[in-house]
């Protein structure tokens, strides 16, 4: 069973769709007792950093996922649920991040012949082996929705990077943390092959 956190930021219909397409059980809560009875937990999520940071807050989620992680319950987040898991964001100035993991997001710097936000399909690299990208093989394209990156203090976290004006870290994993700045679950079959991996890794031992 993997619990989709709810907390008002959009995104979980495509997400609990793409899971059962997958034929796993998904419930979308934000019931502590059943994020944290779950196997896998993925925090999803559109909008803006610091209206995130507050409903987290609001429906005290922060402190669950602290839990997730302390529980050392595999924790996937999707596009700003990979942005909350940082310290700040330049879209928020003054708004602390859940600082589970040291970086900071940075707004895409305006370059000639890019629009912001960054909207379509960019191809990943692999800086190095990510459990996430199992299976896949040369630089498969994923589909991307934002005006903010990130750019991660220990880049030896980071297992895949894309390039748009700059060189965007959009994927991280470190320990039972995994998060992606894309959408995998509106990224075609490389998308689910992503999601696929991350039900395999929550069901195995030693995940």
């Amino acid at each position: 069973m993997i619990a989709i956190i709810d907390y008002d930021a959009g995104n979980i219909k495509s997400v609990e769709k793409a899971l059962q397409a997958l034929g796993e059980s998904v419930i979308v809560t934000r019931n502590a007792r059943q994020i944290l009875d779950a196997d896998g937990v993925i925090l999803p999520g559109v909008g803006a950093f610091g209206d995130a940071i507050e409903k987290l807050q609001k429906y005290e989620l922060d402190k669950v996922i602290y839990q997730i992680v302390e529980k050392e319950i595999p924790l996937l987040g999707i596009c700003l649920g990979l942005q909350l898991l940082f310290e700040s964001s330049e879209e928020s100035p003054g708004v602390k991040g859940l600082g589970l993991l040291k970086g900071k997001i940075k707004r895409i710097p305006a370059s000639a012949g890019l629009k912001i936000p960054h909207i379509g399909w960019n191809n990943l690299s692999f800086p190095r082996d990510g459990r996430l990208f199992q299976g896949l093989s040369g630089n498969p394209f994923v589909y991307f929705v934002h005006s903010y990156y990130l750019e991660a203090e220990d880049e030896g976290i980071v297992t895949a990077t894309t390039e748009y004006g700059v060189t965007i870290h959009a994927s991280v994993e470190s320990g039972k943390i995994f998060a992606c700045q894309f959408h995998p679950e509106k990224s075609s079959e490389t998308g689910l092959k992503i999601l696929k991996n991350f039900i395999e890794l929550i069901h195995e031992n030693g995940v």
